[in-house]
């Protein structure tokens, strides 16, 4: 299982599907065959294995795997139905699959006559496939709402101006972020009054990894805005049913979304109930006035606020970063 963990760490860290690893054992306990998902639409880790395999070579082997072997028909085909006609004995695995439709394929297994070891070394795999397996159950993308704002909250001075509230410290350490992440969300207010590039940078460069833009609201984008010449492209979603709209997002492959829109839209999100994240970049600096990086999300009364615990706090030259979370949540 050390070496299936190990391979499946060779897949990608982003993107809906999880990494995965298997290792394929003969009767004497020695490895005849390795392998992992490399990503969407590509063999998952148990036929990437026995694809090294001669026909009948897996003949009463042991696949040794770090998540349940699927059981459903997506862009390939059913691991659990491969390792039975492989003639594959006896499947070990770390993880259950939690997914509804990929999810019964130790059952499956179990049905075909293969002995089925389940859990083993469940905690390290869970900690291991930790944010795949949430948005797995949750059926949405974990989503991050970030701002950056003065002491007192302002995102902008009264005549509008915002650039810049954060020093280049704290700004690259954004574009890092960016990089991590799917996606990057906006409002079309966001795009028609800032007309942001959404790329994540690396010093002056683009940086090698992209979050593909997310413009949400009905208002057309203009021809001449920047985020159409994103390297990735960009997606629009209407608006109009956050919650809805974000399943979708998960459907197409949106592990996680970054939320930068302006305080309107991310005001939105936060009254979804649905932010896992929060990232305040905080700049010292006091400016007063009305421009707060959040308005109206239904609190009305003291009681009524959004409790969080705060998970870190980093330095960014002289300004800091606080990561905080809702208290309770995963």
């Amino acid at each position: 299982m050390t070496r299936a963990f190990e391979l499946a760490a060779l897949g990608p860290a982003r993107g809906v599907n999880p990494r995965v690893g298997c290792v394929v054992l003969d009767a004497g306990g020695r490895v005849i065959a390795e392998g992992h998902h490399r990503g969407a639409g590509t063999a998952h880790a148990e036929v990437d294995a026995l694809s090294h395999l001669p026909a009948g070579a897996a003949h009463g082997a042991t696949a040794v795997v770090t998540l349940e072997p699927c059981n459903h028909t997506g862009r390939t085909g059913p691991c659990a139905e491969a390792l039975i006609a492989a003639g594959v004995a006896r499947v070990v695995y770390a993880v259950d699959d939690p997914g509804r439709t990929s999810g019964g394929g130790a059952e499956r297994l179990r049905a075909a006559g293969v002995e089925v070891v389940a859990g083993f070394r469940r905690e390290e795999g869970e900690i291991f496939l930790d944010d795949w397996l949430v948005t797995a159950r949750l059926g949405r993308p974990l989503i991050t709402v970030k701002w950056a704002s003065t002491l007192d909250g302002r995102v902008a001075a009264a005549d509008g101006s915002s650039r810049w509230i954060t020093g280049p410290i704290a700004r690259a350490d954004v574009h890092s972020r960016r990089a991590s992440v799917d996606a990057i969300g906006v409002g079309t207010g966001t795009v028609l009054a800032d007309d942001p590039a959404l790329t994540a940078r690396d010093g002056d460069a683009l940086a090698d990894r992209q979050p593909i833009p997310v413009v949400f609201g009905r208002t057309a984008i203009p021809s001449g805005a920047r985020v159409r010449s994103h390297p990735r492209g960009f997606l629009t979603s209407p608006g109009n049913s956050l919650v809805g709209e974000f399943v979708a997002l998960h459907s197409r492959g949106i592990r996680t979304l970054l939320i930068e829109g302006g305080p309107r839209f991310a005001s939105a999100v936060i009254a979804t109930g649905l932010v896992d994240e929060y990232h305040v970049y905080l700049a010292p600096t006091i400016l007063g006035g009305p421009r707060t990086a959040i308005i109206d999300i239904g609190a009305t009364t003291i009681a009524d606020g959004l409790r969080l615990d705060v998970r870190e706090t980093l330095a960014l030259g002289p300004d800091l970063l606080l990561i905080a979370a809702p208290k309770g949540r995963h």
